[in-house]
């Protein structure tokens, strides 16, 4: 019997879940990687040796199809789909945008946590890493639907942790500021590809989606009892949520 320890990365198909689950495998660890794109997730579980599961994690029965994917046991549950639609001021906020952005941000987390704890408990040393943001702890200008769905993510955290305290399940957030990655502020403006730049303007060295997944997998690796509770990561460059250096 193996005693490979597995785990499931959703929103896979780029960004820090592709990095995570490359990251997860560098540490020995077998990723099933989840996203709704499948071709993406089959071209990466082939690169790192891991296996592509198709997962729309706002959809109840497509996570049902990840749970009989992943079996009886896991190790580790990486709830990494989310996202961010539109920028307008609440006064004109699209509902539809916000709906949306709690469908993945909040509802897809407890979808696929619901479905994979059995598993978790079963390893005997679960964990959870949900990744959230600075969003979730700082109000910003034309961000409240965002921000409103991450500060639910970082509270649905906080209550499971206290949930299943007792239970061999960690439960953890790693939470990053600013991350330039080739997707996340261009869906965001709706393929505006000036707008999705400005964004990271002058900015020297943004994090990567490489430098969260190596949060993730430090995460990961810790000892059965030691449980980080939360990590905020941001650039050297973002003091805050509203102060960041930029070069003219």
């Amino acid at each position: 019997m193996s005693t490979r320890r597995t785990a499931v990365v959703t929103g896979a198909s780029s960004g820090i879940g592709a990095a995570t689950a490359r990251a997860l495998a560098a540490e020995g660890l077998h990723v099933l990687c989840a996203a709704r794109r499948t071709d993406r997730i089959q071209a990466l579980a082939e690169e790192i040796g891991g296996v592509a599961v198709p997962c729309d994690v706002t959809d109840p029965a497509s996570v049902a199809g990840l749970r009989e994917v992943v079996g009886d046991v896991l190790h580790v549950l990486v709830n990494n789909a989310g996202g961010a639609f539109g920028s307008a001021p609440v006064e004109s906020a699209d509902p539809a945008q916000w709906k949306a952005m709690y469908d993945v941000n909040v509802l897809g987390v407890l979808h696929v946590t619901q479905a994979l704890l059995p598993a978790l408990r079963a390893s005997g040393d679960g964990l959870i890493v949900n990744v959230g943001s600075t969003a979730g702890r700082v109000a910003y200008e034309t961000g409240a639907g965002y921000t409103a769905a991450k500060h639910a993510e970082k509270v649905v955290t906080e209550t499971l942790r206290l949930e299943l305290v007792g239970e061999p399940i960690r439960i953890s957030e790693v939470a990053p500021g600013m991350v330039h990655t080739e997707e996340f502020s261009l869906v965001r403006f709706g393929g505006d590809q000036a707008k999705a730049d400005a964004v990271y303007a002058g900015v020297p060295d943004p994090l990567v989606a490489e430098d969260v997944a190596d949060a993730i997998a430090w995460v990961a690796t810790r000892p059965a009892h030691v449980n980080i509770d939360e990590l905020v990561i941001k650039p050297r460059a973002q003091a805050a949520q509203h102060k960041v250096h930029r070069v003219t």
